[in-house]
């Protein structure tokens, strides 16, 4: 798909977004091709009227209370292939390409770690060291 997306497609897309009671939504980040789910994160309208026309991901920080684009701090950067309305318009999932890792811990999915008959168990490891992420934060997301 290309980008930008005419705003009539945009104004259409955000009136089939039910947002919450803070003006939010939840989305699932998914790689296109090969379906890896990488990451959740909120958007609000102006986020979602941002990816739709740079074709970046945008998101929305909760923490910050500002947009929070993916790559911007990390070089990781997402850039959507599709956006995706769940049935109830209440859930997004966005096609991405994800370029590197997808998760603050250097992994290439924030959903790295599985419930065993042993506990919760590590199931992918550390892709790039998140000090090389983010040196002026540490470990710590930038978006926290």
């Amino acid at each position: 798909m290309s980008y930008p997306l005419p705003p009539a497609t945009v104004d259409a897309t955000l009136a089939a977004i039910r947002f919450d009671a803070n003006g939010l939504v939840p989305a699932i980040a998914q790689q296109h091709d090969t379906g890896e789910v990488l990451m959740m994160a909120w958007m609000n309208a102006q986020s979602v009227a941002e990816t739709l026309a740079t074709g970046r991901v945008c998101y929305w920080s909760r923490s910050r209370q500002s947009f929070w684009r993916k790559g911007d701090t990390s070089g990781q950067l997402q850039y959507l292939r599709e956006l995706r309305v769940d049935c109830d318009g209440d859930t997004l999932l966005l096609l991405v390409d994800q370029a590197g890792v997808a998760c603050h811990t250097g992994r290439r999915s924030c959903f790295y770690r599985a419930a065993t008959a042993d506990g919760l168990s590590t199931i992918a490891d550390v892709v790039t060291d998140p000090l090389d992420l983010y040196p002026l934060h540490g470990h710590k997301h930038p978006t926290t």
